[in-house]
């Protein structure tokens, strides 16, 4: 049950960027397109994955004073990775992408995690939280961009979904556009959560009268 929890938290509880406000800056930059956040999200995501699994095998010998560092050290290093695997096998992805694979090593959402709790739990859970944590962070990135794109360009995966007389937005395959778009989820999830919490207190109260 513990391990379902930690899973599911990162998709929405805890979404990394809807309900922490963490990795805007790639959220924000590579949003543009579906195939982008894509490529973002595995590659966050495999990050992720691999640094919780190394950090969380090594927490009891890394030194307390210098643990930022070797938690750097550790995420640069499966930056490096997908770097080159993403340059050899994915070129164009990799060029669309540009400085925000190298970036990757400074986002709060990887080393935010390293340092909550992959460093503080045993494998198995930092496993689990990084999928969770990756899944929610890549499914951030995609809903974005599909509302970016198919209100931006008229299309979706680079087909057009909309007939010839669409009118695109131009303002959403731009830099504000992305704001809006993200202020207005998180606005919609801030409202969906309200709703479940009066929907929960209504039906304790209830089950409290009877």
């Amino acid at each position: 049950m513990k391990a379902m929890a930690e899973l599911v938290k990162g998709i929405y509880r805890e979404n990394p960027v809807f309900r922490l406000a963490l990795g805007l800056c790639p959220a924000l930059a590579v949003s543009t397109s579906v195939e982008n956040a894509l490529g973002m999200g595995g590659a966050a995501t495999f990050v992720l994955l691999g640094s919780n699994i190394v950090i969380s095998l090594l927490r009891k010998a890394i030194p307390a004073k210098v643990r930022i560092p070797c938690f750097i050290v550790v995420i640069a290093s499966f930056v490096t990775i997908v770097e080159l695997v993403m340059g050899a096998y994915l070129p164009e992805l990799a060029k669309s992408l540009g400085i925000f694979i190298p970036l990757i090593v400074v986002n709060c959402i990887i080393l935010g995690r390293a340092e909550a709790f992959a460093s503080k739990h045993g494998l198995g859970l930092a496993v689990i939280d990084g999928i969770g944590m990756g899944i929610g962070f890549t499914f951030a990135l995609v809903l974005i961009a599909a509302i970016r794109e198919l209100l931006g360009n008229g299309t979706l995966f680079g087909y057009m979904v909309f007939g010839p007389q669409f009118q695109p937005v131009l303002l959403m395959i731009l830099s504000p556009g992305a704001f809006v778009t993200i202020g207005l989820l998180m606005g919609y999830f801030n409202i969906l959560d309200e709703k479940m919490r009066r929907k929960a207190e209504a039906a304790e109260a209830g089950g409290g009268g009877r």
